[in-house]
């Protein structure tokens, strides 16, 4: 897995540097762009999120394991990228 990553979100236009132990969910968050998000483990998927670029390290507990292969969503509250810029659909 990446230490650092430029996390860009196609909706906003913007990018932002997410560093080894923070999530993409504080970096959003710190940056103005709203998501909702209830759990922040990965249980509920209030912040499931379509990933348009990249290959997510999923960590959540709502996907199904075909629905992880896919890497079609990522929950920004507790998962990572493993991919150097992912771009979500924010």
């Amino acid at each position: 897995m990446v230490n650092r990553l430029l996390s860009s979100l196609k909706k906003s236009g913007k990018q932002f540097e997410v560093a080894a132990g923070d999530t993409i969910n504080d970096k959003r968050a710190a940056n103005g762009i709203e998501v909702p998000v209830s759990c922040r483990s990965g249980v509920c998927g209030t912040c499931l999120t379509p990933v348009l670029e990249g290959v997510p390290d999923l960590r959540d507990f709502v996907q199904t394991d075909l629905e992880k292969a896919s890497g079609a969503n990522i929950t920004v509250c507790c998962s990572r990228s493993n991919s150097r810029t992912p771009v979500l659909d924010i």
